[in-house]
């Protein structure tokens, strides 16, 4: 059984059309989240960033396919874990930008279309986040890290 159409055009028609208050308001809720890295980055250059996931998310949803968003986490992965950005802060952007979009989808879709329309905007934003994740653990276990002994924490016959 395949998605009905008619919630995907909803869905697509709704997001192009709330497009700036969404964008406002995962702006304000990043910001409200004062993350060092995003303050640092300033606000121009997040709302740039916003922007281009938030276009990515609505073709992905048009289209059906996560390429583009799984691409663009990939890349935002390696982008951000260069400049030493936190996993935490960069999923925190992405989180935002999902609860603003449900946000509008809950006061706007009807009740028997929320479904579809609320696992069509997660499935693509969970694609992201996955992708994301995966990616910085990568890039993470390939700096060398300081070996701790931390046999002196633990006490009795069996050290490790």
């Amino acid at each position: 059984m395949g998605v009905d159409e008619a919630v995907i055009t909803r869905v697509v028609m709704l997001l192009g059309g709330q497009r700036e208050a969404v964008l406002a308001e995962a702006g304000r809720l990043l910001q409200c989240s004062h993350l060092t890295s995003y303050e640092k980055a300033g606000p121009r250059v997040t709302a740039e960033r916003l922007e281009h996931l938030y276009d990515l998310v609505i073709s992905a949803v048009h289209d059906r396919k996560l390429d583009g968003v799984v691409a663009h986490a990939e890349e935002v992965a390696r982008e951000r874990y260069a400049a030493g950005y936190d996993l935490s802060e960069v999923q925190r952007a992405y989180n935002v930008l999902e609860e603003a979009i449900w946000n509008r989808l809950l006061a706007s879709v009807a009740p028997e279309q929320m479904a579809t329309a609320l696992g069509l905007v997660s499935t693509v934003l969970g694609a992201g986040k996955d992708r994301l994740a995966q990616e910085y653990v990568s890039l993470a276990s390939q700096t060398k890290a300081p070996s701790l002994d931390l046999s002196a924490l633990f006490s009795g016959p069996q050290r490790f």
